[in-house]
């Protein structure tokens, strides 16, 4: 039953995310996607896990993670302008993947 509930709860979010993007405010459909609904469930985890502090630095970590997203759409926003969409999304997720890497690598250097 709970993995019904949690099926459904994805489609009426793609539901939403679909009619958003019909509207004149469009561009509001890019951000129900970033909802920490996963955020959450892990925050909790790590908390209940690990402790306040694990939870603490899960969370400077996750404000660092920021920055693969932001480079993955400033790279799709580059793309689309010369290749075609499955072209660019790919390219997105590759340099998305890319700065994600370094973001671990040198995270675990440095912290």
């Amino acid at each position: 039953m709970a993995l019904l509930l949690k099926a459904v709860l994805g489609a009426l979010v793609v539901v939403l995310i679909g009619l958003l993007a019909k509207t004149k405010n469009y561009y509001i459909a890019g951000l129900i996607p970033l909802f920490p609904t996963f955020a959450l469930i892990a925050h909790y985890i790590v908390a209940s896990e690990r402790g306040i502090e694990a939870l603490r630095t899960t969370i400077v970590f996750g404000m660092w993670s920021i920055i693969p997203y932001f480079i993955y759409l400033l790279s799709l926003w580059y793309f689309t302008a010369m290749m075609r969409l499955p072209l660019a999304l790919g390219g997105a997720v590759v340099c998305w993947s890319l700065s994600a890497w370094v973001l671990i690598f040198f995270w675990s250097r440095f912290h």
